[in-house]
């Protein structure tokens, strides 16, 4: 099929879809850190799929797992103890910060999140849950009440007992203070909003350690240390929504909440876990595991090719050091993002860590800039770069390229950014 014939039958048959940009990209082939269109034409891709892909589009060390496994084991259900799941667990057990020890396979971040809940429920007999204001933690009913951000809150949200904190967005301080003067207002506001939103207690607080969909807010040093000791005095458990902060993507550790030297209860993950294929994940500790007594089954989670491709990608991760290189190569990539920022005015915040950065565009006073960061993407696109967006107000560029960039290819995004940021500066 030509682009046209693509573009005609995703309108004719397939629904809930929406594309980037004006005119899209029909994609058919990607090869490391490039992607190709129906008509050839090279980007390189600094989004990843929505940072799924760790370590490069058809990364050949992954891609030889994927094809052994298929060739001769591909389904039998979680029914059936399989060496791909109990292999991925035991390294997951290895790797993971604290006692998280039992790990449970889904297909999605949004299942993972849901048996986070679940088990933190079971374990503390309690219902009531903590999310953040700006969090995106999913499509079920349950994800899309624990996500606060109404773009993303499609149709009724009827799971009751979930209560929304304050997020720590210093660039627009829900309280108008200032780091670190403000000693973590946003933080300590937690224990209000349990004293007076909930019975008084609570099943847990779920928290992405860096929000993604939110436009990456990035909250403080102290921040959830402070989080969790306040869940923890009302008898809580603390989740970490490793969805998109996890498996080296803001460098210097394998999960985002390491930055802040919490030990979470709960971790869930997915997206960049098996660099694609279809993966969803839950660990907790033995104590909160043994408290999970009933049947439950994920058809296809544990899925011998997505474990497969799961302890792949880990191998890639861990051989080649690119939790390392996500914090070098990363912090150039800020260096130089930060730097441009001097000279154009409509880049308000600059904000993130390792290959986790986001870029707000804004008018004066902080007004959210969207229809400049459409603007922006069209002009990277144009140019042969690919990034992404997010933010409540859609206006976060969103810079997530593979954990296996160099900085030659830091210095070809800039390059592009900077000459993007030129042309639509004559807009404002």
């Amino acid at each position: 099929m030509d682009r046209a014939e693509v573009l005609a039958k995703q309108s004719k048959y397939l629904t809930g879809i929406s594309n980037y940009y004006q005119d899209p990209v029909v994609l058919v082939r990607g090869d490391g850190k490039y992607l190709y269109d129906s008509e050839d034409r090279e980007y390189l891709d600094f989004f990843g799929g929505i940072l799924t892909v760790s370590v490069g589009h058809c990364n050949p060390k992954v891609n030889k797992r994927i094809h052994e496994q298929v060739d001769t084991l591909q389904h039998v259900s979680t029914l059936y103890p399989t060496i791909p799941m109990v292999e991925l667990a035991e390294k997951l057990a290895e790797i993971t910060p604290g006692n998280l020890q039992k790990s449970f396979f889904t297909n999605s971040g949004t299942e993972a999140d849901e048996m986070a809940v679940l088990l933190a429920q079971v374990y503390t007999g309690r219902s009531e849950v903590i999310a953040f204001r700006h969090g995106y933690h999913g499509r079920s009913q349950l994800a899309m009440s624990l996500t606060a951000h109404s773009p993303w809150r499609n149709g009724p949200t009827p799971v009751p007992g979930i209560k929304h904190a304050h997020n720590a967005y210093c660039y627009r301080c829900p309280f108008g203070l200032t780091y670190p003067s403000c000693d973590l207002r946003c933080a300590k506001d937690v224990e209000e909003l349990i004293q007076t939103t909930t019975s008084g207690e609570i099943a847990a607080v779920l928290s992405e350690p860096i929000q993604g969909v939110g436009g990456f807010i990035t909250p403080p040093p102290g921040y959830f240390q402070e989080v969790q000791r306040i869940v923890k005095q009302y008898g809580g458990l603390f989740i970490s929504d490793e969805v998109q902060t996890g498996w080296g993507r803001t460098g210097k550790y394998m999960f985002g909440i390491s930055h802040w030297g919490v030990e979470p209860d709960i971790m869930t993950s997915a997206k960049g876990m098996a660099n694609g294929a279809p993966i969803g994940w839950t660990i907790t500790t033995p104590e909160v595991a043994e408290s999970f007594k009933g049947l439950t089954i994920s058809t296809f989670g544990g899925n011998p090719v997505s474990m497969s491709a799961a302890l792949g990608t880990l191998e890639v991760i861990q051989e080649e050091n690119l939790v390392d290189n996500a914090e070098k190569v990363g912090n150039l990539l800020m260096d130089g993002l930060a730097e441009l920022q001097k000279s154009h005015p409509m880049v308000g915040d600059v904000r993130g860590k390792g290959l986790m950065i986001g870029v707000e565009f804004v008018r004066d006073n902080k007004e959210p800039a969207p229809a400049l960061t459409a603007a922006f993407l069209e002009a990277t696109k144009k140019r042969g770069l690919l990034l992404g967006k997010g933010g409540l107000y859609g206006n976060v560029v969103r810079v997530v390229p593979g954990l296996n960039i160099t900085p030659s290819d830091v210095t070809d995004a800039l390059k592009i950014i900077e000459e993007s940021l030129q042309e639509i500066s004559v807009t404002i």
